[in-house]
C-alpha cells in the first residue's frame, strides 16, 4: 500500500533526500512515452552490494590491487590469480541481488521501449527483467577463449576466495577461457558501443544513472543526446558527471531516485 502523501512527485518516505521540484523537473523531461536510454555506470549497482574497484573488501579483494588484475599483461604473466580473482568476482555478484533502481527500469521497459547501456559486467538489469540491454565493458558471465574467442561455459564460481584457480581449456584450439570483461587498454566491443549510438540517436529521453563521467569512451554518449536536444536526466549523489548535458541533476541514489521517477 502506498503510504499518504507518496506519490510520482514525492519520495517515498525511506527514499533518502526530499528531491521536491527537481523531481517534478525531471520527470516532465523524461515524459511522453517515447523511447528511453538510461546509461548506468558502477553507482547502479553499489546498492546491491556490489563491489567496485575503489572498494575496500575481505578476501581477493583486500589482498590484490582490482586495477593491476584488469589488464592484458596480468594476464599473460599468471592466468592462474587473474582467474581465480575474476571467479571470486562472479561469485560476489551471483551473491547479490537487483536493487529497487533496477526493479523501476525493468517496470517502466513495461511500459515504453528501454534501452540500458551499461559499463557494469554484472547481470543485474537482465535479472531484474530488463530485456534489451548492452554492456559496453563486457560482462563477467561471458567466458571466453582467450585464442580464438570461442564461448566456454563453465562450471559455478566458488563460495570462497582462492589464490590461484586455473582456467579451464577451450575445446576447439586448446587456449585458456578468460573472462569475458574489456581489459584496461583493450578495445570496446563493436556490438553493444554500435547498439548504444543507434538507440541514443532516435531516443527522445536520456536517464544517466550512477556514473562519475570520467570513463571514455562511455562519457562521450551523453554528449550525442545533447547535440540533439534530447533531455537528458543524471541521478547521482555526489557531484554531477555531466553538468553542460543534463537537463535535471537529481543528488540521489539508483535506489531512492528511479522508483519515484519512472513511476507511471
Amino acid at each position: 500500500m502506498t503510504p499518504r502523501g507518496v506519490g510520482p512527485d514525492r519520495p517515498h518516505p525511506d527514499m533518502g533526500p526530499d528531491l521536491g521540484p527537481d523531481m517534478s523537473k525531471a520527470r516532465l523531461a523524461l515524459a511522453g512515452g517515447g523511447p528511453l536510454v538510461v546509461l548506468t555506470g558502477a553507482g547502479m549497482s553499489a546498492e546491491s552490494g556490489v563491489p567496485t574497484f575503489r572498494d575496500a573488501q575481505t578476501g581477493l579483494w583486500a589482498r590484490h590491487d582490482p586495477a593491476a588484475l584488469a589488464t592484458p599483461d596480468a594476464w599473460d604473466r599468471d592466468r592462474d590469480a587473474v582467474w581465480a580473482w575474476y571467479r571470486w568476482r562472479e561469485h560476489l555478484v551471483g551473491s547479490a541481488e537487483p536493487n529497487a533502481g533496477h526493479l523501476a527500469i525493468a517496470r517502466a521497459a513495461g511500459e515504453r521501449r528501454v534501452t540500458v547501456v551499461t559499463q557494469n559486467v554484472d547481470d543485474l538489469h537482465e535479472r531484474a527483467g530488463t530485456a534489451d540491454v548492452h554492456h559496453l565493458h563486457g560482462s563477467l558471465f561471458a567466458h571466453r577463449c582467450d585464442v580464438c574467442g570461442t564461448a566456454i561455459e563453465v562450471g559455478p564460481a566458488p563460495s570462497e576466495p582462492v589464490d590461484r584457480l586455473a582456467p579451464p581449456s577451450c575445446s576447439r584450439c586448446g587456449g585458456r577461457a578468460r573472462p569475458g570483461v574489456v581489459w584496461f587498454g583493450e578495445m570496446l566491443p563493436r556490438q553493444p558501443w554500435d547498439a548504444a549510438v543507434s538507440a541514443i540517436s532516435t531516443a527522445s529521453a536520456v536517464l544517466v544513472v550512477g556514473t562519475s563521467g570520467l570513463v571514455h569512451p562511455a562519457a562521450s554518449l551523453p554528449g550525442l543526446a545533447a547535440d540533439r536536444g534530447v533531455p537528458l536526466v543524471e541521478v547521482n549523489p555526489g557531484s554531477p558527471g555531466f553538468p553542460h548535458e543534463a537537463s535535471v541533476h537529481l543528488r540521489a541514489t539508483a535506489a531512492q531516485a528511479l522508483p519515484s521517477l519512472l513511476a507511471p
